[in-house]
């Protein structure tokens, strides 16, 4: 029998007042690192967090969102966890990495397991960094491997094998030691990854390092910590122009049938919001500790922090009961907030940008180039305020329904640009959204538009769909010309 690590004590309100005491010292703009080595950088990675109000998180709003640069249009390249962070490891979309689903024979770790070899954190590791990743890898890991097997690219590696999403009673792969925890305090997972990531920054061998942080909130059933039940006890999930949606004439078969909600879905919605946000107060404790660390260890000024989501949720919006993998804007847009050397404090970047761009990102930042077969871009010249690099007008979401879950959207496509949202179905039907006129996404009008705008639109997507490598690059740009006519 596995036996179980003796817990460290930790006082995250600790951590939070050293920070708190640190953060607003009046120290002037970061313009560059402090050490000649390559910069740190931290991704930390949640699971199913749509673009919430940031502020409600007191560490991630005045630690990251203020101290740091915001992206406004940052899009999943699938509104699903495995296919999301296979992209995310490896800069492909799913038409190229194919891991389509949560698990075999369409996706999941096990279809994912025959690229490992390749990914941001063997790029890093090879760049000469001490590499991590804590929390959740990717779906139904460890299936086909043993409990103890961690994937080339790691040094250091905590993530959990059983029970990931109760957050209790759950057994870890701990460097390849099976540990099992319990039901006590101590035992939430939130807190035991920050304080295994609070060590892992303030361990220190010569080396700059990688840190793939992944918590499992807010994700379903968003358990949290103890210290967090009485919180927002009044919530209620949003009541957004498209909550429980009236008109549904012109949208897709599969959303005409959806019935409006009952109230008890709507109860069910609201006690669910409830839960996500506090959920959220633990991964809040978990940056506030993280940046006091950094802070003690002499490093917070060399390092880039990344905060964003695997894909976003739905709460009721378009009649759909709590969930995600549709192609509206709700699943497909995700938080990306970025804090760093030569980032401006309180600043937003408005240009089209999706987790694709990400291991590329890293991969500048450790002063290395990915493989030919990245397909994403270099998020750096952003990062640093060039508004003058040459980029992209449209990103790329793709979703493919398996068979295991009929409940799913059908399998579709999506050309997201900065004023429309297109959708082509494998069934068919379409959908096309002026977010200028329509930003919650109630009138598709796919039917009704210009032929000319449609058929541009779906000759783009066509692109995107069948690019692979540099040419996504040259397929997400190559717009403005066929888009010339079009209005902004």
């Amino acid at each position: 029998m596995p036996v179980p690590k003796k817990p460290r004590r930790w006082c995250p309100w600790l951590a939070v007042t050293l920070v708190l005491c640190t953060a607003f010292s009046g120290a002037p703009a970061r313009d560059e690192p402090t050490s000649t080595r390559p910069p740190n950088v931290v991704l930390i990675l949640t699971d199913d967090l749509d673009t919430t109000d940031l502020q409600r998180f007191p560490n991630i709003w005045n630690l990251l969102v203020q101290q740091g640069a915001v992206f406004s249009r940052f899009f999943a390249t699938n509104p699903w966890c495995c296919p999301s962070r296979s992209s995310i490891l490896r800069s492909q979309y799913m038409h190229s990495h194919q891991v389509e689903s949560n698990r075999p024979p369409t996706g999941g770790f096990p279809k994912f397991r025959a690229l490992e070899d390749s990914t941001v954190g063997t790029w890093m590791r090879s760049a000469g960094y001490r590499t991590g990743l804590l929390g959740k890898y990717l779906n139904k890991y460890p299936l086909g491997a043993s409990r103890r097997y961690i994937p080339p690219g790691w040094d250091r590696w905590a993530v959990p094998v059983t029970r990931l999403y109760q957050e209790y009673g759950y057994a870890l792969n701990d460097d390849g030691e099976i540990v099992q925890h319990g039901y006590e305090p101590e035992d939430y997972l939130e807190d035991v990854l920050s304080r295994e990531a609070d060590e892992f920054v303030s361990s220190s061998d010569g080396r700059p390092f990688f840190l793939y942080l992944a918590p499992v909130a807010p994700h379903q059933p968003a358990n949290h910590a103890e210290r967090h039940a009485a919180a927002f006890a009044d919530e209620v999930a949003p009541r957004t122009p498209s909550f429980d949606q009236q008109d549904m004439s012109a949208e897709p078969s599969w959303l005409r049938e959806k019935p409006p909600l009952s109230p008890k879905t709507v109860r069910r919605i609201d006690e669910l919001h409830r839960d996500r946000l506090r959920a959220m107060l633990g991964v809040d404790d978990m940056v506030g500790a993280l940046v006091a660390a950094l802070e003690r260890s002499g490093q917070l000024d060399d390092t880039y922090i990344f905060f964003t989501s695997d894909n976003g949720f739905h709460l009721g919006q378009h009649r759909l009961h709590p969930g995600k993998t549709t192609p509206f804007e709700e699943d497909i847009r995700v938080p990306l907030v970025v804090r760093g050397p030569g980032v401006a404090p309180g600043s937003t970047i408005d240009r089209l940008c999706s987790t694709v761009d990400l291991a590329p990102t890293f991969a500048e930042l450790g002063g290395t180039a990915p493989p030919p077969f990245a397909e994403g871009r270099s998020l750096v010249p952003l990062l640093r305020g060039d508004g003058d690099v040459p980029w992209r007008d449209a990103v790329l979401v793709e979703f493919f329904q398996p068979p295991y879950a009929p409940y799913a959207a059908p399998s579709y496509s999506v050309l997201r640009t900065e004023r429309y949202s297109y959708v082509e179905y494998g069934t068919g039907e379409r959908q096309l959204y002026d977010l200028a006129a329509d930003p919650y996404e109630l009138r598709n009008i796919a039917a009704t538009a210009d032929p000319f705008l449609v058929g541009t639109f779906s000759a783009r997507l066509a692109l995107l769909r069948n690019c692979s490598g540099a040419t996504c690059r040259m397929a997400d740009a190559n717009s403005r010309s066929l888009l010339r006519s079009v209005p902004r």
